[in-house]
């Protein structure tokens, strides 16, 4: 459900197309809520079928371009702050960590260490991504989505910042089986 809103707020931005709402999500809301192609693209025609967004421009291939309608941005102010967000996150990492009694202790480490790994790449990326945007100059533009976005994105900046922190932590609590 969360992905119908995630397309109404973006297309309230400015219009686009399936893919170039495609890019926004591969460049910025894939670790916050991740969106297949075939599953954007449906979700296109479920909300035009909806009367929630409108076509308001056709190119060549059958390419699209949406904008949401009145009851569309309706809906989506609605849901913002008149639904509770759920809070119940899955986390498969989470889950293993919770069981990792059912390895060896080395096992147990080496999977906290890779999980270190993982977040440290991760930073690396979201530090690219960051670099390659005029804050600045983007911030004087009184543009919501890079406002708010940079707020999502240095709240994911701390939850790296914390997992990476915390798998350390974890991994020097698994005492060394030579010890």
């Amino acid at each position: 459900m969360s992905l119908r809103f995630a397309l109404i707020g973006l297309l309230r931005e400015r219009p686009a197309s399936g893919y170039d709402l495609m890019r926004v999500f591969e460049k910025s809301l894939h670790q916050v809520w991740p969106a297949t192609k075939s599953q954007v693209y449906a979700e296109l025609a479920k909300l035009a079928d909806a009367g929630l967004i409108e076509v308001t421009d056709e190119g060549p291939r059958g390419r699209r371009e949406y904008a949401p309608t009145e009851a569309g941005l309706a809906q989506l102010r609605h849901w913002l702050v008149e639904i509770t967000p759920e809070e119940n996150q899955r986390s498969e990492t989470l889950l293993r960590v919770f069981l990792l009694g059912a390895v060896e202790r080395p096992q147990a480490k080496e999977f906290l260490l890779a999980v270190r790994e993982r977040t440290l790449a991760d930073l690396a990326r979201l530090d690219a991504l960051t670099a390659g945007i005029d804050w600045d100059r983007r911030r004087d533009d009184d543009d919501d989505l890079v406002r708010y976005g940079l707020m999502a994105m240095e709240w994911g900046r701390r939850m790296m910042e914390m997992t990476r922190d915390w798998s350390e932590w974890a991994a020097a609590r698994i005492p060394d089986p030579r010890s």
